[in-house]
């Protein structure tokens, strides 16, 4: 297995390399294309992946990559029992349509059906959050030095849920809710919201509606490191290598229980 914390400095590079990508693009009248599924992607989209996964061969060629757009046009490698990337260039395309900010460059390591390593760049916010599982979780803002990030305690006045902006089953979380103690709702955009619950900002996101592995890989991967997990609805661990690679309904836990 290679040695993941070393990648950490080049994971980090590119992913800063592809949100100034990306940013390049927010700044002008970009074009959107639809996709089969009939969701959005545009040039930033396939130029953070461009960047991307070239950096990826070069340091670890024996692992396969799933990168999303790749993925869209039929490019999936198997990848068997092997470590593998899943990349989401481009983490809430839609926000990125909305200008409002909360969109990310998401990369993620998986093994043995487990996300162990992850970087999220949130290019607009200027935040980025790693986590390595066994070693811990940082964020850093504007390129300054990482901080440790770890989960809360849930404060006594009750749990902070996260919610997507776009997403989600209103009534199936109503329900999901029911008899907690809680002190409000926070909606976010893409994988920040597992990056909140890594940095202790907030405490459940339940996700009741479909999401792609890429979606989730480096998030995941992240709250894991920051002391939390992911489950599916009857408590299990969210897996990874499925086939198809698209996941169940699931629960993203800081610190409620």
């Amino acid at each position: 297995m290679t040695d993941t914390q070393a990648l950490l400095s080049d994971i980090v590079a590119v992913a800063h390399e592809a949100g100034a990508a990306i940013m390049d693009v927010y700044a002008t009248d970009f074009d959107v294309a639809r996709k089969d599924d009939d969701s959005p992607v545009t040039e930033a989209d396939l130029a953070a992946e461009a960047l991307i996964t070239p950096v990826l061969k070069r340091l670890t060629p024996d692992f396969p990559i799933v990168a999303e757009e790749a993925a869209s046009r039929g490019e999936v490698p198997d990848v068997g029992d092997k470590p593998f990337w899943l990349v989401d260039p481009l983490d809430g395309t839609k926000e990125f349509l909305n200008r409002n900010g909360e969109f990310t460059v998401n990369i993620g390591l998986i093994a043995n059906r487990e996300p162990i390593f992850g970087v999220i760049f949130a290019p607009a916010l200027g935040d980025t959050y790693t986590g390595l599982v066994g070693v811990g979780a940082t964020r850093a803002r504007e390129g300054g030095t990482p901080e440790p990030i770890t989960i809360r305690e849930v404060p006594s006045e009750g749990a902070t849920v996260l919610a997507s902006r776009r997403h989600g089953d209103p009534e199936t979380l109503k329900a999901f809710l029911e008899g907690r103690p809680l002190a409000g709702t926070k909606n976010a955009g893409s994988s920040l919201k597992f990056c909140l619950l890594a940095a202790g900002r907030a405490d459940v996101y339940p996700r009741f509606g479909p999401t792609m592995e890429w979606d989730t890989a480096a998030g995941h991967a992240i709250l894991r490191a920051a002391g939390g997990r992911v489950t599916t609805e009857d408590g299990s661990p969210l897996l990874y290598a499925k086939d198809p690679l698209r996941n169940p309904n699931f629960i993203a836990w800081g610190g409620l229980r």
